[in-house]
C-alpha cells in the first residue's frame, strides 16, 4: 500500500535520468526527487525497475523543415492562354485570369473532334507525353493513337483548372491589384467556375462545340457542370467516380486534411509563401486522403498485417503506416496548400442541382449521350453515387445513357490504373456513332 509518505517506484525501463513524484495529500505539495538507477547500474534481484519505451519518435523528424516547395517548378512545356479582362466568379471577381493547358492530336478542319480531358484535385495539365514535356503524364496510358482517347481521332485538351498551382491563376499567383501572392485572399472558387474558365480557352480556340467531356473524381463532377451549364456545346459526357453533390463522409475527409494544414503554424492564415512552408500540415493532410483514394481490398492483399518490425513503436511499425507516411512525404512539397484548401472545397460545395428548382430540373440539361463509371470499393465516391447520377438522368429523359459498376480492388483510384476496363469503356463511348 503505498502511503502519504512512502513511495515505489512501479516503473520498469532504467533511465539515468531523474523523476519528480509529489504527494499533495497534505497542505501545499512537498517534492521529492528520486533517481532512476541506470540500466549498468542494476542488479539481477531489483524487484522495483521499469521497463518501457525509449522515448524517442524518429518518424517525427520528418516534419522538421527541409527542401523548399517545388510544385512552381515542376511541369514544364504546357501552354498558357491569358484572359485579360475580369472573371466573375460565383463567390468573387478576380481582375485578369490564366490557364495552362496541353493538346495532343490534331483539331480537323470543322474543328468538330475536340474532347476536353477535365481533371481531379491534384493533376496538372500534363495528362499524356508530348515533345515539348517527355515526362509520362497522369493519364499516360489512355491517350495516344489507338488508346481510348485516341490521338488518331481527337484533339484532346487538358488544362489546370482555375486555383490549381501548375500554370493556372490560384492563391499563390500573383494579385495584379496587390503585387502580391493572393494566398487567402482569392475567392472561394467551384467546380461550375472552372468549367466557365475552360470555356474561355474553347473559344479562344475557335471550337463552337466539343465532341465530348471526359473528366474523372473532381473532373467527373466538371463534365457534368460543362453539360448542365453548356449543353448546346458539347456532344457526349464521361463521368467516371463523380457524383451531383458529395456525401458527408467524404465532407468530414477532406474538412480533416483542411484543418490539419490550417493548424500548421507555418500555414500563417495562408501567407507563407515567403516565409516557411507549412510541410507537417501538408503532409498529414495527404495521409488523411491517401485513405480515401485506395481501398480496403487492395490493402488487404498488398500489406495485410505485415509489419516493418515486431518491436512495437508509435513510428510506422506496420507496412501500411510505412506507405501512408511516404505518400505524405512525396506529396507535401509538390503542391500548394492554398490550391488544396481551395479546390477541396469546391468539391464539398459542389451541388449540380444550385440554381434549379430541382435535380431533376438541373439533370434534363443533359440530353447528349451520357457514360457514367462507378467502381464498387470507391470509398471516396460510393458506386451508389454514379447509380444515382445515371438513375437522375434516365428520369430526366434522357434515353442515351450507359452505367458501368467495375469490380476493381483500387478503390476511387481505378480510374488511373484499370486501362482494360475503364479504357474499354472510354473508347467505346467516345467513338460511337450515337448521337
Amino acid at each position: 500500500i503505498l502511503g502519504p509518505s512512502r513511495y515505489r517506484l512501479l516503473w520498469g525501463r532504467y533511465y539515468s535520468r531523474s523523476a519528480v513524484l509529489w504527494n499533495n495529500d497534505h497542505k501545499g505539495m512537498k517534492m521529492t526527487q528520486v533517481e532512476i538507477p541506470a540500466l549498468d547500474r542494476l542488479d539481477g534481484n531489483d524487484t522495483t525497475v521499469f521497463a518501457g519505451s525509449s522515448g524517442e519518435f524518429p518518424c517525427l523528424q520528418k516534419f522538421a523543415p527541409g527542401p523548399e516547395p517545388h510544385y512552381d517548378q515542376l511541369h514544364s512545356g504546357y501552354q498558357v492562354f491569358h484572359y485579360d479582362q475580369t472573371f466573375k466568379l460565383r463567390y468573387g471577381i478576380l481582375p485578369k485570369i490564366q490557364l495552362a493547358y496541353e493538346t495532343w492530336g490534331t483539331l480537323n478542319q470543322q474543328k468538330s473532334n475536340a474532347i476536353l480531358l477535365q481533371t481531379g484535385l491534384s493533376p496538372s495539365s500534363h495528362a499524356k507525353s508530348s515533345d515539348a514535356n517527355p515526362r509520362p503524364g497522369w493519364w499516360e496510358d489512355f491517350i495516344g493513337p489507338g488508346k481510348p482517347l485516341d490521338t488518331n481521332r481527337f484533339f484532346i485538351i487538358c488544362t489546370n483548372v482555375l486555383g490549381g498551382c501548375y500554370g493556372s491563376t490560384g492563391p499563390s499567383a500573383i494579385n495584379p491589384i496587390t503585387d502580391a501572392h493572393y494566398a487567402t485572399t482569392f475567392p472561394i472558387v467551384t467546380v461550375p467556375d472552372m468549367v466557365k474558365a475552360q470555356f474561355l480557352l474553347v473559344e479562344h480556340l475557335g471550337i463552337d462545340k466539343l465532341h465530348a467531356a471526359v473528366g474523372s473524381s473532381m473532373g467527373g463532377m466538371q463534365s457534368l457542370a460543362t453539360a448542365v451549364s453548356f449543353p448546346d456545346r458539347v456532344d457526349k459526357v464521361v463521368s467516371i467516380s463523380g457524383c451531383v453533390k458529395p456525401t458527408p463522409t467524404a465532407i468530414a475527409l477532406r474538412y480533416l486534411q483542411r484543418r490539419v494544414l490550417m493548424t500548421d503554424p507555418n500555414w500563417n492564415n495562408g501567407y507563407y509563401y515567403d516565409g516557411t512552408f507549412p510541410k507537417r500540415g501538408m503532409k498529414l493532410a495527404r495521409e488523411i486522403g491517401t485513405i480515401g483514394y485506395r481501398s480496403g481490398p487492395e490493402w488487404e492483399i498488398r500489406f495485410g498485417h505485415k509489419k516493418r518490425t515486431e518491436e512495437p513503436t508509435f513510428c510506422p511499425q506496420f507496412e501500411i503506416e510505412e506507405y501512408i507516411e511516404h505518400q505524405g512525404e512525396k506529396f507535401a512539397l509538390t503542391f500548394d496548400p492554398n490550391s488544396l484548401l481551395y479546390l477541396s472545397k469546391a468539391i464539398d460545395i459542389f451541388d449540380l442541382e444550385e440554381g434549379y428548382p430541382s435535380m431533376i430540373d438541373a439533370m434534363k440539361r443533359i440530353t447528349c449521350p451520357t457514360l457514367v463509371i462507378g467502381v464498387k470499393t470507391d470509398i471516396l465516391f460510393p458506386v451508389k453515387q454514379q447509380f444515382e447520377i445515371a438513375d437522375l438522368l434516365v428520369k430526366a429523359g434522357n434515353k442515351k445513357v450507359t452505367y458501368y459498376e467495375l469490380n476493381s480492388i483500387f478503390g476511387h483510384d481505378t480510374f488511373l490504373l484499370d486501362i482494360n476496363n475503364v479504357g474499354a469503356a472510354v473508347k467505346g463511348h467516345l467513338e460511337s456513332q450515337q448521337l
